[in-house]
């Protein structure tokens, strides 16, 4: 029989990941910590309280996403799809792979589009825009230990995350889920989005 304190704290898991997927969903917070931090606030629990993973965050959006707003959703979702497509097919050479909420259909209308390029020098890719006469702006990304622009602008914008080979080898297991090629994405987008059915 289940011990009652661990019911309880599975509970407030899902409560909290299903009110930080609120926060995320409707005011765009990115900062995921801190919207389970402030979901706990505003449950009034301790936020000492074991705290949801980000799969638990992801499967909360994805929840959020098919109840409250599913044909929203499913046109946003194509339409941070057809961004990406367009920047993936113009920057092909580079490997491009769709990675992140888009890519794994829990997006939010807020959530950056995330393109990963391969290449050893984040600069070639840089020279290339500029040749190319693209604009784009580097992205600060204290955390992040790869190279990082943005391109586009508006619904159009596109974040590019620059990785090495060896990089992308290494990357963790549990990311092998939320990437889509260009193949992939192609697909994806001649395929009905099913609203709540991502």
């Amino acid at each position: 029989m289940p011990r009652i304190d661990s019911t309880r704290s599975q509970r407030n898991r899902v409560r909290i990941a299903q009110a930080a997927a609120r926060l995320i969903a409707e005011h765009g917070l990115a900062d995921w910590s801190m919207a389970k931090r402030k979901a706990c606030r505003e449950l009034g629990l301790d936020d000492k309280e074991g705290l949801p993973g980000n799969d638990e965050i992801e499967q909360a959006l994805r929840d959020y996403n098919s109840l409250f707003r599913p044909e929203e959703h499913a046109g946003t979702l194509r339409q941070q799809r057809r961004s990406a497509l367009h920047w993936m097919e113009r920057l092909s050479q580079w490997r491009p792979v769709l990675v992140g909420g888009v890519a794994a259909g829990w997006a939010t209308q807020h959530s950056d589009v995330r393109v990963e390029l391969e290449a050893e020098d984040a600069k070639s890719i840089e020279l290339a825009l500029i040749n190319a006469g693209i604009d784009y702006a580097p992205v600060q990304a204290p955390k992040s230990p790869f190279g990082e622009l943005m391109v586009g602008h508006g619904v159009e914008a596109v974040r590019l995350i620059i990785v090495t080979p060896n990089q992308r080898r290494n990357r963790p297991r549990r990311d092998q889920d939320q990437r889509m090629s260009l193949a992939e994405l192609r697909n994806a987008l001649d395929a009905p989005i099913i609203p709540g059915d991502d």
